[in-house]
């Protein structure tokens, strides 16, 4: 009988796109996957460390593990797994915890899933991840998130990522184009690029900082892969999209008019203390060029609050400065200390409670942009890629310009893409539409 195994997986695009990658591995072994919920042999979760919720998040799923199959072998991966192995370990129920450079070996530690009396730690200086591993998810939605680049050489002050998946490199051109169009073939119709800093695509393995490549060449490379209908370009640095990109982008036949571009803040002082290698001028810049060449774009923002040193002068020039700007919607992240980076040890350090005020004014600010960006495409024929669950009778799915729609639930509309016109927006915030056409495709 095969053994069975179920994943978790917390955080990013990127670990979705790893995660894929590692269950496809172990199926090739003889695994059978389940879902997290049942019982099974194995657990693997994927974890994350952006914030301290993420570490919290981390303890739950263990415990849901254990509830599930108290005798399920537990197997860690992830950035907490590299930033905090022996934490983590040490979590009653944990057997096993991988760092950044075994976790795609985790089946060469896979003996008899006998429980631990202690989680077994194999872990790495993270100096020694530097070599480049391509992954993909495909199979767990209706995109597929494709992974081009890992790691990061930006040394922002709140942030471990450097310091759990290590030096920027990047995939080649050709490993990358042979899986989207891998991807394609499997009958997925959009690809969300991934990684950590996907504009600095172009770095090589091993400390090889030649750029043989640049992001600008991968997008147009992609963009004449035959089969492929949409693609979608996840979080890019402002500093990294240029502006032949967002020209290129708006010339397209697959890319998709929806930029995603961390802000973290509205105030030059404060940029300059997280390092940041921008200032909010050319944040501007960005979204007006976008807004010039294509004005129906969706425009996504990461914000951090409660940054060390934060005012609440500080806080309206962000809040100020985001209610002007014509962008979509916003990623509030309300800021928690992370060990071992500069910003943990700042002086100014903002109280919780104000941190969580300053959250709570960004997120309603961030339903009344969405609202706005919503009623803006009212009336107007959009391309609607259908999702495959069915949500309380309801399917839904998302526009190319990122407009979440919603219909009465129909099993042939999964994976489809049909031409909407955009009606209402429901009660749910959600829009519905009045009319559709099928899409022939390639």
């Amino acid at each position: 009988m095969a053994r069975t195994v179920a994943f978790h997986t917390l955080g990013c695009k990127l670990n979705f796109s790893e995660t894929s990658t590692i269950s496809r591995d172990l199926e090739a072994e003889g695994f059978s996957k389940v879902p997290f919920s049942a019982p099974a042999d194995l657990y693997v979760i994927n974890t994350c460390s952006v914030t301290d919720n993420a570490d919290k998040k981390f303890r739950a799923v263990v415990k849901q593990a254990l509830k599930s199959n108290p005798e399920g072998y537990i197997a860690v991966v992830g950035c907490y797994a590299q930033l905090q192995p022996d934490e983590i370990a040490s979590i009653p129920g944990v057997d096993l915890v991988l760092g950044a450079t075994e976790k795609f070996n985790l089946s060469q530690y896979l003996q008899d899933l006998q429980k631990q009396e202690m989680g077994q730690v194999h872990s790495c200086e993270i100096q020694q991840a530097d070599f480049y591993v391509g992954s993909y998810a495909i199979g767990d939605r209706t995109r597929a998130f494709l992974k081009v680049q890992d790691g990061c050489d930006y040394k922002c002050s709140y942030c471990t990522i450097p310091l759990a998946r290590g030096i920027s490199r990047s995939d080649t051109l050709e490993n990358v184009l042979a899986n989207a169009r891998a991807i394609s073939g499997k009958g997925i119709k959009e690809i969300v690029l991934t990684g950590v800093n996907i504009g600095d695509y172009g770095k090589g393995e091993f400390g090889n900082k030649k750029h043989e490549h640049t992001f600008l060449d991968l997008v147009q490379a992609l963009d004449k892969v035959e089969g492929l209908e949409r693609l979608r370009i996840s979080s890019i640095e402002p500093n990294l999209l240029k502006n032949e990109t967002i020209d290129f982008v708006a010339e397209s036949h697959h890319f998709v008019p929806h930029f995603h571009i961390p802000l973290q803040s509205g105030s030059n002082e404060i940029l300059k203390r997280m390092r940041r290698r921008y200032m909010r001028e050319l944040y501007q810049e960005r979204v007006a060029r976008i807004r010039k060449v294509m004005p129906q774009a969706c425009i996504g923002v990461d914000v951090i609050v409660g940054f060390p040193g934060e005012t609440e002068e500080h806080f309206m020039e962000t809040y100020d400065f985001l209610h002007q700007l014509d962008v979509s919607y916003l990623h509030v992240f309300t800021y928690s200390e992370r060990p071992n980076t500069p910003a943990a040890y700042m002086e100014e350090v903002v109280p919780s409670q104000e941190r969580k005020r300053r959250s709570k004014m960004l997120r309603s600010l961030s339903v009344k942009k969405r609202r706005a960006f919503y009623q803006s495409q009212l009336g107007q024929w959009r391309t609607v890629l259908f999702e495959g669950e069915n949500k309380k009778g309801y399917i839904h799915g998302f526009t190319e310009n990122y407009v979440k729609v919603k219909a009465p639930w129909d099993p042939s509309l999964v994976n489809t893409l049909h031409r909407v016109k955009l009606a209402e927006i429901d009660q749910d915030g959600l829009v519905r539409f009045m009319e559709a056409e099928s899409v022939v495709t390639t």
